[in-house]
């Protein structure tokens, strides 16, 4: 099975029609308002209009106000919900969309009791754990104490072309998700590094398929 990619902090159409161009699954849209990549309501609704069929569109929130999330989940269409903070998997659930749930992961925190607090997610995302920022942080994930989840993720946390094909060697994840790692500069995507960072994971997929078909 292929690794699918999600790429994150999208804030201009130059930003999504690159992702689209070299194979991006999802796009991702920050709903944060603290964040660089934020998307500011009045252009959220011209920017999703961009996304073409069958990729999909995803937002990111952080500790919001239900209403809020109800309001720009319905403008720009969202179909799929990240949330990023401290919500609960009740909180998540209310919408009635699907929804992924991010874990920022310490070194002292049990992952697999984590995700149990979270059945009505569609998918866990796992980035790394930051005393102020809610991803986007560039931090990288020690990876060999992901492996052992037997459970699909979404690994994030300081993805680059570089180092892209050995998270998924060593943690075989459902999806990888990258933002900073894309970028120039915060909230600045870089069309060869997203190039660059697709080519690496459709690289790393070769042996794993070819394996898998043995």
């Amino acid at each position: 099975m292929r690794t699918r990619v999600k790429i994150c902090g999208l804030t201009t159409s130059d930003d999504i029609a690159n992702a689209v161009q070299w194979g991006a699954d999802a796009l991702g849209f920050n709903m944060f308002p603290a964040s660089p990549r934020f998307v500011p309501e009045d252009d959220l609704a011209e920017l999703t209009q961009k996304v073409p069929p069958f990729i999909s569109k995803v937002g990111l929130f952080v500790n919001a106000e239900a209403s809020k999330v109800e309001a720009l989940a319905r403008q720009a269409r969202f179909d799929l919900l990240q949330f990023h903070g401290d919500e609960s998997d009740d909180y998540c659930a209310q919408f009635g969309m699907p929804f992924i749930k991010v874990i920022r992961l310490s070194s002292d925190m049990a992952l697999a009791e984590e995700i149990k607090k979270f059945p009505n997610s569609h998918g866990i995302l796992v980035d790394a754990h930051d005393e102020v920022l809610f991803g986007g942080t560039g931090k990288t994930l020690d990876w060999s104490n992901l492996a052992e989840i037997d459970q699909p993720l979404i690994l994030a946390g300081g993805l680059t072309a570089d180092n892209v094909a050995s998270a998924i060697f060593q943690v075989k994840p459902f999806a990888v998700d990258v933002s900073s790692g894309v970028e120039v500069a915060k909230g600045v995507k870089d069309p060869k590094k997203i190039r660059d960072f697709m080519i690496a994971v459709r690289e790393a997929d070769r042996p794993l398929s070819h394996n898998a078909s043995q």
